[in-house]
């Protein structure tokens, strides 16, 4: 079994990742019981919103991007 350095960045943006998705499918879900189009269009927004944050933990996870290599 392979240890895990909590301390490596690349670990805790992995963490992290996996937290805003779970943040962003709650958002959507909550969208689905939702009456009012102010109340959807808010969740949307910050799904959205949390979506681009998870991209740029996932592209400096990746080195995707020229900022993170």
């Amino acid at each position: 079994m392979t240890e895990v350095d909590v301390k490596d960045p690349r670990y805790k943006t992995r963490l992290m990742e996996k937290h805003f998705k779970q943040t962003i499918d709650d958002l959507r879900g909550e969208i689905k019981v939702l009456d009012d189009p102010r109340a959807k269009a808010l969740f949307e927004t910050a799904a959205e919103v949390i979506a681009g944050l998870e991209k740029a933990f996932h592209d400096y996870d990746k080195r995707d991007e020229l900022a993170w290599s």
